[in-house]
């Protein structure tokens, strides 16, 4: 597929991309703080900045976009067509950056939960932000949303 703008047009759009308070990573926070659960936003102090930080629980929240962190099997982790190379490597750093904070993150002891941009499309905000719940009150030391095993075709 061929770029529809300009180069210059192409940048600016690009430079606009946000990287934090994402409309996907709101749904979130307002959905879990509708269930009473209160948490810091973007703590410097760990490392990959989580979105959700909720000590209480000693976990962290990731909310993903599958374009840039590369969800594998989803339709939205596609490489643009033009500058192949440039975008690869910037997928591969931006894989292996998440990876290295993951495994520091679990060296210090959080607890983990990814939600995928494409777990907002493919579930109901509230089911989803139950799941989240339901996993913030148990013991398991990591949640992905979706999860691999689902079926990640988004029609």
């Amino acid at each position: 597929m061929v770029d529809t703008v300009d180069k210059k047009t192409r940048s600016r759009v690009m430079a606009s991309v946000k990287g934090a308070d994402t409309k996907p990573e709101r749904m979130i926070r307002s959905a879990l703080h509708r269930r009473g659960f209160r948490y810091r936003l973007h703590d410097t102090k760990l490392p990959g900045r989580p979105d959700l930080v909720l000590r209480r629980y000693h976990a962290v929240i990731f909310v993903h976009g599958c374009f840039w962190h590369r969800h594998e099997g989803c339709r939205q982790t596609v490489t643009p067509k033009s500058n192949r190379e440039f975008w690869k490597r910037k997928f591969a750093e931006n894989v292996a950056r998440d990876k290295r904070n993951l495994a520091l993150l679990r060296k210090a002891g959080w607890r983990i939960a990814i939600i995928w941009e494409c777990a907002l499309k493919k579930r109901k905000l509230e089911s989803l932000a139950d799941a989240i719940a339901e996993w913030l009150r148990g013991s398991d030391s990591f949640l992905e949303l979706p999860a691999p095993s689902n079926d990640l075709d988004h029609s």
